[in-house]
């Protein structure tokens, strides 16, 4: 019988913020965190400075960083606060990597877009946006992998999803949408980009995240029961990025 060299997809276990803080590996876990929330807010800045348009919510971030006279980080940091702020009637959880991603997104960004050149000609634009959106969905499958709470705007999806009990896939949608037309009405980075990033992003992040979630064995020094094998190979959760 022939090996499948493929890794079987880990539990993604959605974790309380206690559970976190007493969870096996914590420190490996934390690293794991910030290397892709790094990734990930560097991707979104190589988006922008190729100058081909952003990722959706940073459309509605350089809208608001151009009229206010911020950075886009800026903006991502304080958006991401406002979006937290409506977890407290959603009832959603805030974990470390909520907090996390709130924050070093935003930082990421502007650090990014501090080192990074502005592309000068398309052949350079088109590399810096294909490796963006590329570097943005393992960066988001690495970081969903180290199991330490969903981004903000996740969140957000997830406790809607909960409390108009409707799919979150339909719930996300409509979230991108109003936010991409709220920033392009006010004059954002909306481009070709654009649509790349919400075409690849998923695909991305399905093929890799397989390879890089760290398994949660034990809580508290406590085995967690081992999962049932599925009878099909089910499809990883809702992206926790942003």
């Amino acid at each position: 019988m022939t090996r499948d060299p493929r890794p079987s997809i880990a539990r993604l276990d959605n974790l309380s913020l206690r559970d976190q803080l007493r969870v096996d590996r914590l420190p490996l876990r934390a690293l794991q965190m910030m290397v892709g929330l790094t990734g990930f807010g560097f991707s979104l800045a190589l988006l922008l400075e190729s100058g081909l348009g952003g990722a959706p919510w940073d459309v509605l971030h350089t809208a608001l960083a151009d009229r206010l006279g911020l950075t886009v980080g800026t903006l991502s940091i304080s958006v991401s606060f406002v979006v937290l702020l409506l977890f407290l009637p959603l009832r959603e959880r805030i974990g470390i990597g909520t907090i996390a991603n709130a924050i070093w997104v935003g930082v990421s960004i502007d650090l990014g877009m501090l080192v990074l050149p502005e592309a000068r000609g398309v052949p350079l634009a088109v590399a810096m946006m294909l490796l963006g959106v590329i570097l943005n969905g393992i960066s988001g499958a690495v970081y969903i992998g180290a199991q330490l709470g969903a981004g903000p705007r996740d969140g957000l999806m997830t406790g809607l999803g909960r409390v108009l009990t409707r799919p979150v896939g339909p719930i996300r949608i409509v979230l991108e949408v109003i936010v991409l037309i709220t920033g392009t009405l006010l004059g954002g980075a909306l481009g070709v980009a654009t649509v790349v990033y919400a075409l690849g992003l998923g695909p991305i992040i399905q093929l890799t995240l397989p390879y890089v979630t760290n398994p949660v064995r034990t809580v508290n020094g406590r085995e967690i029961a081992a999962p049932r094998a599925p009878q099909s190979k089910p499809a990883p959760g809702p992206a926790q990025l942003r």
